[in-house]
């Protein structure tokens, strides 16, 4: 019989101020909670600082970056995984000379700074332009090693790409994760994607069987753009699924939530090598995901 390996994974949901010291306080209240419900791996949403910025192109928004090295959020969340003994990836807005990364430090349930992932693909449209402040990310999909578990982080827009999970899972990932921020269309108020989002993502646990855990804010948040003001109303349905995409456990568009799932990640290694799909795929057939235009 399999020796059971069981972890608890969180998803954590709020509504995000535009001060920097009331949102990571927030942030650490709700990590101090999950952790009282037994969580090992806390995910806290995309760019939790402050508002989502990227509803404008301003020069000034620039301003909000800051280098990983010695980042004040990244050490002050060290201090909390260490002291509660939890895992926590850490979204921020990375300056580096000058390369601007949307990134994710992954720190370990002693303190250790384990490195950081940036955001491969980055969005451009209507309420969520954020090519203008980010150049896409140079460390590749990776993985990470953390006491309770080998996770793989990507964040928000990465999530809707099926080859970004499949990358991860085959380096090893047991649990994914997707820091997030999306809401309503400024452009179209009557396109709602909360479902498809969540399908999504759904999809990549059952098709690389592994669990899977999504975060995201909630509330209204209005940017001052050179257009007049833009306006997003996020709508929270953070979740966790399970390694057949089931969901497990959910939030509501309105309210602060702290979920929490548990899962015994030897069994669901057995599962996913006896289901097959990785021993069955087929490598030498995918030149043509190498391509823009499917022509080899």
């Amino acid at each position: 019989m399999t020796e059971k390996r069981q972890v608890n994974v969180s998803a954590l949901q709020f509504a995000c101020s535009d001060d920097i010291s009331t949102n990571v306080a927030a942030a650490e209240r709700l990590v101090r909670e999950a952790h009282s419900k037994g969580a090992n791996i806390v995910l806290i949403q995309e760019l939790f600082e402050g508002y989502y910025f990227c509803q404008a192109q301003r020069e000034d928004f620039f301003q909000r970056a800051k280098p990983y090295k010695n980042h004040p959020t990244i050490a002050r969340m060290q201090l909390l995984a260490k002291e509660l003994g939890v895992v926590i990836p850490v979204s921020f807005f990375e300056e580096a000379n000058n390369a601007h990364y949307n990134s994710v430090a992954i720190i370990d349930a002693d303190g250790t700074d384990l490195g950081i992932y940036r955001k491969s693909h980055i969005p451009d449209g209507p309420g969520y332009q954020e090519k203008f402040y980010f150049n896409p990310g140079d460390t590749g999909f990776k993985v990470f090693q953390t006491k309770f578990a080998k996770i793989g982080v990507a964040i928000c827009w990465d999530q809707w790409f099926p080859e970004a999970a499949r990358a991860m899972v085959l380096q090893g990932a047991e649990v994914l994760f997707y820091p997030t921020a999306i809401g309503s269309e400024p452009q179209d108020q009557g396109l709602d994607s909360r479902d498809h989002w969540k399908r999504v993502m759904q999809g990549h646990a059952g098709a690389n069987v592994v669990p899977l855990v999504a975060s995201n804010r909630i509330g209204k948040e209005i940017i001052e753009t050179e257009h007049g003001p833009s306006q997003i109303t996020f709508y929270g349905n953070s979740f966790i699924a399970g390694p057949t995409g089931e969901i497990v456990a959910e939030a509501d568009d309105q309210v602060e939530a702290v979920l929490v799932a548990q899962f015994d990640l030897a069994m669901i290694k057995s599962k996913r090598q006896s289901w097959g799909v990785f021993r069955d795929r087929r490598p030498d057939l995918y030149k043509v995901l190498l391509t823009m235009d499917g022509n080899l």
